[in-house]
């Protein structure tokens, strides 16, 4: 092969893979989330999360708060135009999207199926539910850090909270900020 028809793809590269001799650990999740995790993973710091064509989406605010019903004619003044992703998203380099499965954490609103809107550019605090990996399995729940121990609770009586022990790996991958629930499909 001439020097000019050599390719330039593969073989090492300086800088990438894992240091050598730095050990591994690994963790169980869903199949369908790990192209989400693999993507986090790999992302170098700084980069854009959010696909870079998104198209910003205005729908029509209505001023009229509703109890039961759609605003009457007489209250349709449109009071902004309101698109969800500015509503939703802060940190839009460090948010990502996540569903729910399960009923552990129903008393606070997150349903089985429910989107989940994470930010991992927020700090974990006392109270936030976050997205947690614990000893290699991810899950949602509430953080409860108090008097130096830091434990999950579940938002359902029927689940025991997560107390750690001893050599018991945690690792908060981002706040849960808004929940999206669908009525009908």
């Amino acid at each position: 092969m001439s020097e000019s028809n050599k390719s330039t793809y593969g073989g090492p590269r300086p800088g990438a893979g894992r240091p050598k001799g730095e050990p591994t650990k690994v963790i169980r999740l869903p199949i369908r989330l790990a192209p989400v995790v693999q993507a986090l993973v790999e992302a170098p710091p700084g980069t854009r999360m959010p696909h870079p064509d998104a198209t910003p989406l205005s729908l029509p605010m209505f001023g009229h708060k509703v109890r039961a019903g759609f605003p009457s004619p007489a209250d349709d003044y449109i009071e902004a135009w309101l698109d969800l992703n500015e509503h939703l998203v802060e940190h839009k380099d460090a948010t990502f999207f996540v569903r729910a499965t399960g009923d552990s954490m129903t008393g606070a609103g997150i349903q089985e199926g429910n989107l989940l809107v994470v930010d991992r550019a927020l700090e974990a605090k006392h109270r936030d539910i976050v997205i947690a990996v614990v000893d290699g399995e991810m899950t949602v729940k509430r953080l409860d850090k108090r008097r130096g121990r830091i434990r999950l609770l579940a938002e359902n009586p029927a689940y025991e909270p997560i107390e750690f022990q001893d050599g018991q790996e945690l690792t908060i991958w981002g706040v849960v900020t808004s929940v999206i629930q669908r009525f009908k499909r």
